[in-house]
């Protein structure tokens, strides 16, 4: 396996930090990325202490100076971009403030498009790089009171078609994986904040609404996760671009 040096988007907890982990113990330089500096700068030093190999920079998705800043005090070349940042708000629309609207789409689409235009340069002269969207499952179907990150993550399926094809001209690829849930803080909160839209309990919400959808039942993991991004980046999916690699428990097929 050749290894790789992986920008990880929003790696300070959740599934950035999950597939991060993953990633980092099969050998890879992980160049972690997020508003967070501590817990960035605390998974380096972890990963660091278990024989692997990262580093930390703060990394604001949706301002262009902090790409350009991030890029150019990085040790090394980006060969794989994971962008994975993200956050929720859980609201009926007419309720839904504009401001947080605009950051759903700032920080999960137009952010993914800066930092894949900040590095793709370097991955054409190297005529190798890799890019790995994090969707979701709402980037297929859409749920009540999430209009910003269903939006999101619908154009982000979008724009990795575009992408595949402005880069088929070389060893670059670009594809979403579309997750259901994940148990990371993120959707604990949806948790909640699903509870009270709908006025029912916590665990109803987990039930009826979560996992009821998918026939398997069960949450994703980080495991799986970064399974399908090394499969993603390694030789044998030189061929796969612009796809969405849907992993939802069956919610989809019927």
């Amino acid at each position: 396996m050749t290894l790789r040096s992986i920008l990880v988007t929003g790696a300070g907890s959740g599934i950035g930090a999950g597939i991060a982990r993953c990633l980092a113990a099969d050998g890879h330089h992980l160049i972690l990325t997020d508003l967070a500096a501590a817990s960035i700068t605390e998974l380096a030093q972890e990963i660091t202490n278990a024989g692997g190999s990262a580093e930390s920079h703060v990394l604001d998705v949706s301002s262009e100076e902090s790409i350009t800043s991030a890029i150019a005090a990085l040790g090394r070349p980006v060969d794989v971009l994971v962008n994975n940042a993200g956050l929720q708000h859980v609201s009926a629309l007419e309720e839904f403030p504009m401001e947080k609207w605009e950051l759903l789409i700032q920080v999960m689409l137009i952010g993914v498009a800066r930092l894949t235009r900040a590095v793709l340069p370097g991955m054409r002269e190297r005529e190798f790089g890799r890019i790995v969207n994090i969707g979701s499952i709402h980037s297929l179907v859409a749920s009540r009171y999430k209009s910003a990150y269903v939006a999101a993550k619908h154009g982000l399926i979008g724009f990795s078609k575009v992408m595949a094809l402005e880069t088929a001209d070389t060893d670059i690829t670009i594809n979403t994986i579309c997750p259901t849930y994940v148990k990371t803080p993120l959707v604990d909160k949806q948790i909640a904040d699903q509870a009270r839209s709908n006025g029912i309990p916590e665990d109803q919400v987990i039930r009826e609404i979560m996992l009821k959808p998918m026939p398997k039942g069960v949450f994703i993991s980080f495991e799986e996760l970064a399974g399908i991004s090394t499969f993603l980046i390694s030789p044998a999916a030189r061929n796969i671009t612009g796809q969405s690699i849907v992993v939802d428990g069956g919610w989809t097929v019927a």
